[in-house]
């Protein structure tokens, strides 16, 4: 499945368009290396997540076209989700 389907469908991120933009800007690795929108992802893939100033860190247990809003946080396990610094700070 693409990237940009999974964070949709999971919930991760609420817009296929959303997540597409957010990959294009280099946002978000795949088992440590920066994704495209369209890189596929599988079960146990490590997805790294920069949003603002938090990065969040999960693992893919499931992969499904389609998930209820109940389902949608079965498909992933979250590992870490820790804020960084935005590099502004003086």
């Amino acid at each position: 499945m693409r990237l940009d389907k999974f964070l949709k469908v999971s919930r991760l991120i609420k817009r296929r368009t959303l997540a597409k933009e957010v990959a294009d800007q280099g946002r978000i690795e795949l088992n440590g290396q920066v994704a495209k929108a369209s890189t596929d992802v599988k079960v146990g893939d490590e997805l790294t997540i920069r949003f603002g100033n938090k990065l969040v860190t999960v693992v893919i247990d499931s992969i499904a076209e389609h998930a209820r809003k109940e389902d949608a946080k079965e498909m992933y396990r979250l590992i870490k989700e820790e804020k960084v610094n935005s590099g502004t700070e003086a």
